[in-house]
């Protein structure tokens, strides 16, 4: 997929741009997640936006569950809210409860529209997939919500592969955001099917998890990233080779781990993105096989 990485504006080390599937949006090859801002100050939070979209980040996603974050990303995005895409989600499955907090994020966020919004965090197919698409299920604020022009497109998060196919299978969603990292692949293609049904659908493909390492171990007090709620690969090495992987695999983009510095390691590495050698996929195999990934089949 990498040569559908296109410049813009034709800058050297230009972010990479993709088409996000039928949406019609052209989107760097990073988003940025909004829990990078939560929990900082108002004015940083806004350095961090800023340097961000200057840098060439044009996808911004958050969700009510992030503590602050969307009281800290709407102003700071604000300035730039027509030239970059936002999407928001809500972890609630029915229509009451989806149009409650699809308002009071709009509000938080400080504008008028989301250009996706997601089905958060589908785990289990009856409790999470078939409540939502039900008779009152949260889709049913979605689609009142896109027909008032409040929502450009409909996406859901899922993490696993069950509920992910379960949704595609039985809405005609725009958006998959999904678990694409090289830790989880090479302990069984986790996100094979998924990502095969999405293409098929010409669904927009937003990964999520390229450096995620293994669930947080007991000595977590002292890890560095704590705004993670597993362990990141830290080394910029595994992390450069990383992301080559994720952005490598069929998708539009890639959501990088949730802490400042990982978040601009990945922005500095983006630019030069390449399908990796066959020495680099044996190394990335060997150092997946050292521990247990955060998601399995």
């Amino acid at each position: 997929m990498a040569v559908r990485n296109t410049s813009e504006d034709g800058r050297q080390n230009a972010l990479p741009k993709r088409p996000l599937g039928k949406t019609g949006f052209n989107v760097s090859i990073i988003g940025m997640g909004g829990i990078v801002v939560m929990n900082e100050t108002s004015d940083h939070a806004g350095q961090i936006v800023s340097d961000a979209v200057e840098k060439g980040v044009n996808y911004f996603d958050v969700a009510p569950s992030y503590g602050d974050a969307e009281l800290k990303l709407g102003p700071a995005l604000k300035p730039f809210r027509k030239d970059v895409y936002l999407a928001c989600k809500t972890g609630n499955r029915t229509y009451s409860g989806a149009m409650e907090e699809l308002k009071k994020s709009l509000e938080n966020l400080q504008t008028d529209y989301f250009d996706v919004y997601q089905l958060h965090g589908l785990i289990d197919v009856e409790k999470d997939v078939k409540a939502a698409l039900g008779k009152d299920g949260a889709i049913k604020a979605f689609v009142e919500a896109k027909k008032n022009g409040i929502i450009r497109n409909i996406g859901f998060s899922a993490h696993t592969p069950a509920a992910a196919i379960t949704a595609m299978t039985e809405f005609e969603f725009d958006t998959v955001m999904f678990p694409v990292g090289f830790s989880t692949h090479f302990d069984g293609n986790f996100e094979g099917e998924v990502l095969a049904l999405a293409a098929r659908q010409n669904l927009g493909i937003i990964g999520i998890k390229a450096a995620a390492r293994r669930k947080r171990q007991e000595n977590a007090a002292k890890m560095p990233h704590q705004k993670c709620w597993y362990e990141p690969f830290y080394d910029p090495e595994i992390v450069e080779l990383a992301l080559n992987w994720a952005i490598s695999q069929n998708i539009s983009l890639t959501i990088p781990p949730c802490e400042e510095g990982l978040f601009r390691l990945f922005l500095k590495f983006a630019p030069n993105c390449r399908k990796l050698t066959e020495a680099q996929l044996k190394r990335l195999e060997t150092v997946a096989s050292a521990d247990e990934p955060i998601f399995t089949v």
